[in-house]
C-alpha cells in the first residue's frame, strides 16, 4: 500500500506539481482524453512559477486551501478549494470551486482519495458549498466525488473546446454545512 501524506503547498512543490501538470500536455497531444482544462499551448516555465506564487500567496491570505499530496519524498498531486467571492465580506464568501490534480502513474492509488478528505475537512472550517467541474467523459472523477458527498447540480454543454471538438462538463456541489442543510438537486447529464 502506498504511503500519502496529505499537508499544505510549500513554494519548493511547483517543481514536482510543474512536472505533473506538464505530463497532462504529453498525454493531450498523444490524444488521449485528458479530464484537466489546458491552455492551447503550453505555458512557458516562468509563466508555471508565476501561477504557482500567486496560488500560494492566495492560500497564505486565507482565500483558498492549497494541500498537496506526497509519496516518497515527491509531490504527486494537489488539490485547491478557492473561495468565489472576490472578497471574504462578499456576498458568495462562503462558496467555493474545488480543483484537483493527480500525477498519471499515481492515478487510481488513492491518493486523489486522500487529497479529497483532508481538503474537505479544511474547507469546512471556510466555506459552506464547494462546487467542480468534471468532463463527461470522466466517469471514474464523477464517481470518486460522489463518493465524497458531490451531487450532480447541472450539466454545462460544449463548455471547453479542444483542438476542435468541443466537450460538456458535469457541474457538482457539495454542501458543507450540518445536516439541517437541503440537499444539493440533482440532475442527470446530457
Amino acid at each position: 500500500m502506498t504511503q500519502i501524506t496529505v499537508r499544505p503547498y510549500r513554494p519548493e512543490d511547483a517543481v514536482d506539481l510543474g512536472a505533473t501538470y506538464y505530463e497532462l500536455y504529453d498525454e493531450r497531444d498523444a490524444g488521449e482524453l485528458v479530464g484537466i482544462t489546458l491552455f492551447s499551448d503550453r505555458p512557458s516555465p516562468e509563466d508555471e512559477k508565476s501561477w504557482y506564487e500567486s496560488q500560494y500567496a492566495r492560500a497564505q491570505k486565507g482565500e483558498m486551501i492549497y494541500l498537496v499530496a506526497e509519496v516518497d519524498g515527491h509531490v504527486v498531486g494537489s488539490c485547491t478549494v478557492g473561495r468565489v467571492g472576490p472578497t471574504e465580506n462578499s456576498e458568495q464568501a462562503h462558496v467555493a470551486e474545488l480543483g484537483i490534480l493527480v500525477r498519471r502513474r499515481m492515478r487510481g492509488r488513492g491518493v486523489g482519495s486522500a487529497l479529497l478528505e483532508r481538503t474537505l475537512e479544511e474547507a469546512r472550517k471556510k466555506f459552506e458549498v464547494v462546487y467542480l467541474s468534471v468532463f463527461t467523459f470522466n466517469a471514474r472523477a464523477q464517481r470518486l466525488y460522489e463518493r465524497f458527498g458531490f451531487a450532480v447540480c447541472g450539466v454545462l454543454p460544449r463548455a471547453m473546446k479542444r483542438g476542435g471538438q468541443y466537450f460538456d462538463l458535469v457541474r457538482m456541489a457539495r454542501v458543507l454545512e450540518r445536516s439541517s442543510s437541503p440537499p444539493v438537486p440533482t440532475v442527470k447529464p446530457l
